[in-house]
């Protein structure tokens, strides 16, 4: 599963799990096991919603979290001599 947060127009991001990412010529985004940027339910969704589908036209954009496995490093902004 590839973790995204997806961020659609006039609204708070949105973090969604997907089988694979979305391609230039897909006109919508299906997303699994929707929840806010913080992993807390959506306020604005019914109870117990599992999938959700949004036009792609409504995204502004996508960003492609890191997996738990992933050992991704960054380099510090400051030494530590």
């Amino acid at each position: 599963m590839i973790t995204l947060l997806v961020h659609i127009s006039n609204a708070e991001p949105v973090k969604v799990d997907v089988d694979e990412l979305p391609k230039p010529s897909d006109q919508a985004l299906i997303g699994k096991n929707p929840r806010e940027k913080g992993d807390k339910e959506i306020i604005w969704l019914e109870d117990g919603v599992q999938t959700v589908v949004f036009p792609l036209w409504r995204v502004t954009f996508i960003e492609v979290l890191p997996s738990e496995t992933e050992d991704t490093e960054f380099p510090l902004p400051f030494r530590n001599d």
